[in-house]
């Protein structure tokens, strides 16, 4: 699930690598497109979060809800994307979007997906190959087979509230679980019963992923007696997620599961209850 600078470096001719950009900025949609033409690794195609990597937003189901399975594979398959693929997503954040990417390819049942372990900052630091032309690629075929098992919707959260077994990770700023500061979504706090462990805490100084073991501990720490498929992750919109669900699996404690939705979702109902502070 990660993918070294150089391995990547190594296999930028082959054609059965396909890379995607996914560089965003939550507070300047444009960013990611603008960082992209300026200079990416050769050879990758731009993935837009707001629009290749989310759905369309009714106002009730989050700031970045998940797009129908089909659009999603279909997108895949115009970059070239082959059940024969390998696919890797970076970004410039420690890998909060190129997780995303991750997942999701997960979630339509494509596996051979990976994460830039270091991103774009290692990528550069070690003046690796960088262009500026958008590739032009074959059409290739994705199929979407749905793993439902990788996703909790928000009517599982609600009912788990009332003494249920899962417990919810949220991956947000420690301000805005405890709900001293939000600056994204109409209501500060965190969901009842929800723990917090910032997405960042999973990354070394140089935005690579720690080591597995270091990870294992800690997380095994966190969720207790329960098994990973027991623990639900959640961030504001769905995006960071994603990097605690990397992590999970890094260390080895496969099965966690995503509340797409997140805050932003949740808080849109006035009738969800909400919780501030460190409980």
């Amino acid at each position: 699930m990660l993918v070294s600078t150089a391995e990547l470096e190594a296999r930028l001719s082959d054609p059965d690598w396909i890379i995607f950009d996914c560089r965003h900025d939550l507070f300047d949609a444009t960013k990611g497109a603008a960082a992209y033409a300026a200079g990416h690794i050769e050879g990758a195609h731009f993935a837009s979060v707001d629009g290749d990597l989310s759905g369309a937003k009714t106002g009730q189901n989050g700031r970045h809800p998940l797009p129908r399975p089909e659009a999603f594979a279909a997108f895949l398959a115009r970059h070239g994307v082959t059940e024969h693929s390998r696919v890797v997503a970076y970004d410039d954040v420690g890998g909060q979007y190129a997780a995303r990417l991750w997942w999701m390819a997960r979630w339509i049942g494509f596996d051979r997906v990976a994460v830039l372990d270091g991103g774009w900052a290692k990528w550069n630091a070690e003046n690796r190959a960088v262009d500026s032309m958008v590739p032009t690629t074959k059409p290739g075929a994705v199929t979407a087979r749905v793993n439902s098992a990788l996703l909790v919707q928000v009517k599982e959260v609600l009912e788990n509230l009332e003494g249920g077994s899962q417990l919810v990770i949220d991956a947000r700023a420690g301000e805005r679980y405890r709900g001293e500061v939000e600056p994204l979504d109409r209501v500060a706090g965190h969901i009842p019963g929800a723990v917090n462990r910032v997405f960042k805490l999973n990354l070394n100084d140089d935005l690579t992923l720690r080591a597995p073991e270091e990870l294992r501990a800690e997380l095994t720490a966190l969720i207790g007696h329960r098994s990973p498929a027991e623990v639900v992750h959640q961030c504001g919109s769905g995006i960071t997620a994603c990097v605690n669900l990397l992590a999970m699996e890094h260390a080895g404690l496969t099965g966690s599961k995503l509340y797409a939705g997140s805050w932003s979702e949740w808080s849109s109902d006035s009738t969800r209850p909400v919780a501030t502070g460190d409980g």
